[in-house]
């Protein structure tokens, strides 16, 4: 089996609901999320995945979608504050754990045809959570 990961860095805010203590209030992560892609063959070119390619397909979603984001469950009672002030607000279905944002992004790459194997994202230097298929 072969195997690949690609480091891309990007930035977000997010509180936690449900009794937090201080994750309960809006804060901010320079986040690391490490991709990884494995294939049993290389490709015709000898590679799992051009690294190039992992960049320009989720690399350019989470460019998109997260970096610089404030990500909020649907649920959050700041939501309409935030969005009415023309902040940028990603909604989802739960709280926005870095064990959910891990399995967003992976799925995001399966739905892209990239051989993902595993994301494993780094809220700080010493946490981090990890999704695999």
């Amino acid at each position: 089996m072969f195997k690949v990961a690609k480091m891309i860095h990007f930035n977000y805010g997010h509180r936690l609901l449900g009794g937090h203590d201080r994750c309960s209030h809006l804060h901010g992560h320079s986040a690391r999320v490490e991709i990884e892609m494995t294939r049993p063959k290389l490709n015709a070119q000898g590679m799992v995945v051009d690294f190039f390619d992992i960049k320009r397909t989720i690399g350019e979603w989470i460019d998109r979608n997260l970096d610089h984001k404030m990500i909020l469950w649907d649920k959050d009672p700041l939501t309409k504050l935030l969005k009415k002030a023309g902040e940028p607000v990603v909604l989802v279905k739960e709280n926005p754990t870095a064990e959910m944002l891990a399995r967003r992004i992976f799925l995001e790459a399966r739905r892209m045809k990239l051989p993902v194997s595993k994301v494993t994202l780094w809220e700080n230097q010493d946490s981090f959570a990890v999704y695999q298929g």
